[in-house]
């Protein structure tokens, strides 16, 4: 019972609902709770996830927990319930109902198992969760090809997904240096299968191209003159096309070059007193833990954006599958690409004492790191001196510059940069005239930009 309750508590943390995971308060539909299995079993494993999870007893909108009267013993058609929904999915799932008392509440736990090889189908029919709602799988084909490939090849990384077909003629002399300055010597025959640089099918994987000489993979450092986007655009620094530790040395050494050092001459009596513009020790942490945790599938690197009273580091993809968010502000962190973190690890770039969020924490405080479905944030707050008033500016996080359905249009974008207007349109179910009014207002704020013809074209994120 232990392990359930701390599953629970696990899914507690999480503030919204997933592919892979439901809260209800009561509901009951004799029917559509089937449904809601299939959708929650294909979910989980389009997810990566080993399991999908609905929870009873549990307020919607506040997640409050309010305990429930739901009863999967109850008699439907002459059977009991469970029965009556085992018998119509198909395969057959073990799926488990766990009922506990939590803060002198009922809950009711339903615990999917991710569909394996073929897809849950439940009275024939199988589906998916896109967004917070249920649909037949069949109504969203990118979806439904993204499941078939995972059912038959697994959940993709970056070992066991080949690099992109222009890029298999790849070299790796700075690999070969980058080791040697560390005291490692790879061996020409084996250091492919060693760094397991190649997939079963003898290609090169994606961690072997963001590793090799050159890649089309740019790490931009954008600073804008004021406190958010809508400021203009001072400058974009672009590192990356290369070796990724190499871009990381070199953004450490960007972040020492700006991390001034201001002289403190407030109640000086002996001598003044040195303070950096910010922690720099966060910072590279910050750096290492983007690289690490970024979700390298996409080929899209990590981003730093500078504004005047902060640095902001974005990394793709957000937790690990198995990570829950109470561990990982401990520290107790698994990372989101396991085999690219032992490399970081045998090359002294990392540690595997789990200190760098936790450090991050003790500098900054927790709401310095935003964690999001697909991405986490971790802001660096400058610690200015005002040297006309003699006191520390207190820095803020800038106010939100976008809205809740430009927020889910940016998501969307992030996810398939080559989504069209008709597909927005049915994933927001705003009108096209509301989706292109929506668009023309995040490229005003220089948020997105459109990459060649409308009709062949593509989005790209602005970062």
């Amino acid at each position: 019972m232990n392990k359930i309750i701390d599953i629970f508590e696990n899914l507690m943390t999480f503030k919204d609902e997933y592919e892979w995971l439901d809260f209800k308060e009561n509901w009951f539909s004799k029917d559509e709770i089937g449904e809601y299995i299939s959708a929650l079993s294909n979910g989980a494993a389009l997810c990566g996830k080993e399991f999908g999870y609905i929870v009873w007893g549990i307020k919607d909108n506040t997640k409050e927990i309010s305990g429930t009267t739901i009863n999967f013993d109850k008699d439907i058609d002459g059977e009991p319930y469970k029965h009556y929904l085992a018998r119509k999915l198909k395969p057959s799932i073990a799926f488990e109902v766990q009922e506990f008392e939590y803060n002198k509440k009922r809950i009711v736990m339903l615990v999917i198992p991710a569909a394996k090889s073929v897809k849950t189908k439940f009275d024939g029919v199988d589906y998916i969760r896109i967004g917070s709602s249920k649909e037949k799988l069949n109504k969203f084909p990118e979806y439904e090809i993204r499941l078939n490939n995972i059912l038959v090849n697994g959940f993709p990384t970056i070992v066991n997904m080949p690099a992109p077909d222009y890029a298999q003629e790849l070299t790796f002399q700075k690999l070969f240096v980058y080791y040697a300055s560390k005291g490692i010597i790879l061996r020409d025959e084996s250091f492919e299968k060693t760094l397991k640089l190649k997939t079963k099918n003898d290609l090169y994987n994606i961690m072997a191209y963001i590793l090799s000489d050159q890649n089309n993979v740019p790490m931009r450092v954008s600073v804008f003159s004021g406190v958010d986007k809508a400021s203009p655009l001072y400058s974009v620094k672009e590192f990356g096309n290369t070796c990724i530790f190499y871009t990381i040395d070199k953004i450490l050494e960007y972040g020492d070059t700006i991390n001034i050092i201001q002289a403190d001459e407030r109640n000086r009596i002996t001598s003044r007193k040195d303070i950096p513009l910010f922690d720099f020790d966060v910072y590279r942490e910050a750096i290492l833990n983007a690289f690490i945790h970024n979700k390298w599938l996409t080929l899209n690197a990590p981003a730093i954006t500078i504004y005047t009273d902060r640095i902001e580091i974005l990394s793709h993809g957000g937790l690990a599958i198995d990570q829950d968010i109470e561990g990982f502000y401990s520290g107790s962190s698994l990372p989101v690409n396991e085999i690219l973190a032992t490399l970081f690890l045998q090359l002294r770039i990392s540690e595997r004492s789990g200190r760098g969020v936790p450090k991050i924490i003790s500098v900054y405080g927790k709401e310095s790191i935003k964690i999001e479905k697909n991405r986490i944030t971790i802001t660096i707050p400058f610690n200015k001196i005002d040297v006309n008033e003699f006191h520390i500016v207190s820095n803020k996080v800038s106010p939100k510059v976008t809205n809740k359905t430009e927020d889910l249009i940016l998501e969307l974008i992030r996810d398939n940069p080559n989504i069209t207007i008709a597909q927005l349109m049915i994933k927001t179910s705003l009108s096209e005239p509301g989706i292109k009014k929506n668009l023309k207002k995040l490229k005003d704020k220089n948020l997105i930009r459109r990459v060649g013809a409308n009709k062949d074209g593509y989005w790209e994120i602005i970062e």
